[in-house]
């Protein structure tokens, strides 16, 4: 196979991996749910799969346009991560996650 064949082919497979790429992080969006996340299931997540829940709930449950700013986002996941730290219940759903469930265990 000649250089230019090789450079050829390597360009061609590099231009149709990047649509997949894409349509992955758009599975993963479409599975995630957002704000019926349990605690226990977002405290196991990384970082980027925080991101990705917060972004979704946000869009689910206060309205904010699809692309919420970084520092939206980066206040939500601390102030979910405090809450859910202390929950007594670890199923509840990030979106429940509150100053009473730090009391009293939520369904």
């Amino acid at each position: 196979m000649t250089r230019y064949a090789i450079r050829t082919t390597v360009l061609v497979t590099a231009v149709l991996l990047i649509p997949l790429l894409g349509a992955c992080e758009q599975a993963k969006e479409a599975v995630n749910k957002g704000g019926s996340t349990p605690c226990s299931e977002f405290m196991a997540q990384d970082q980027s799969k925080q991101r990705i829940t917060v972004r979704k709930y946000l869009e689910q449950d206060t309205k904010v346009t699809p692309t919420a700013d970084p520092d939206t986002v980066d206040a939500s996941i601390a102030a979910i991560t405090l809450m859910c730290q202390a929950q007594r219940n670890p199923d509840t759903p990030i979106r429940d996650a509150d100053l009473t469930g730090i009391l009293v265990p939520k369904r």
